[in-house]
């Protein structure tokens, strides 16, 4: 017999099928709906993710309550960003009925998370969640921007996102959002999502992206200016960082000044290039 205070239930297949039913719910690839009806999927990411009993949790996407009652059974409080008013409106009861010893120490927000301006209660010091993943780079850059208190994470994306996340400089899959996320955190690839685990299964593979907040480079370059070059940079993947970066600078000399005074090589392009290194060429830009 199961005892009262044996934490949260999870939610396997078909408790997330009778919920879907019970809300006439159609997931959406619009919204990147995909649900997760595997409870050991959901410990697994709540115990890789690191959070502990003092941690205040961010979730993005929560959709039926899934990982939601996960993140419950461990950490102080949980607040979820859930754009679909059906969805927000139900998971206060699904915690209530699934977790009634934590309904207290979770909030559910409705708002679009790309767009959100705060987050109510105490500050978030995690974010772990299953993005949509459509828009799963902007919502972590946003997130990481909006909140300072973020210490760590764990988000499940689309597998080819999670590798360009996790590059480092020269690799194949390294970009705009290798650059921008490693301003904020250092970042690591933290395994792989089969198929099989969602309802409906998604047509792509899914894999797991864990970070640290760090310090970004020491700069007198605003964050802005130093991504504003990175757009830049990549918005021409095989082109010398001199010619990518002409229309920004207005012209080839002041181009190539602003990377003589960062000490970069012109010719060089802008996937073996750091963050630091793109910090340094924004200084010397004539915004």
């Amino acid at each position: 017999m199961t005892s009262p205070s044996a934490g949260p239930r999870l939610l396997g297949p078909a408790e997330v099928r009778a919920l879907a039913a019970a809300l006439d719910l159609r997931p959406t690839k619009q919204r990147g709906q995909n649900f997760v009806i595997d409870a050991n999927t959901v410990r697994r990411i709540v115990r890789d993710s690191g959070i502990e009993a003092h941690d205040v949790v961010l979730e993005v996407g929560p959709g039926l309550g899934s990982l939601t009652l996960g993140l419950l059974e461990v950490a102080q409080r949980v607040v979820a960003v859930e754009i679909d008013p059906l969805l927000a409106e139900r998971l206060p009861a699904t915690i209530a009925e699934f977790a009634p010893e934590h309904a207290d120490a979770f909030e559910v927000v409705l708002g679009d998370a790309m767009r959100i301006e705060e987050i109510p209660g105490p500050p978030p010091t995690a974010l772990v969640a299953n993005l949509p993943y459509n828009v799963s780079v902007p919502v972590l850059i946003h997130m990481l921007t909006l909140l300072p208190s973020l210490e760590r994470g764990l988000v499940m994306v689309q597998a080819e996102v999670a590798d360009r996340l996790a590059a480092g400089p020269g690799s194949k899959v390294y970009g705009i959002p290798s650059v921008k996320a490693a301003w904020f955190a250092d970042v690591r690839r933290a395994g792989a999502i089969g198929r099989n685990v969602f309802w409906p299964a998604p047509n792509v593979d899914s894999g797991l992206v864990a970070w640290t907040r760090c310090d970004p480079p020491s700069t007198t370059a605003t964050r802005t200016q130093v991504f504003t070059v990175v757009d830049a940079a990549f918005a021409h993947r095989r082109k010398q960082i001199r010619a990518a970066l002409r229309p920004l600078a207005g012209s080839s000399e002041a181009a190539e000044h602003a990377l003589e005074q960062a000490g970069i090589d012109p010719t060089a392009r802008g996937e073996v290039l750091t963050v630091a290194d793109f910090a340094r060429i924004a200084e010397g830009m004539p915004w």
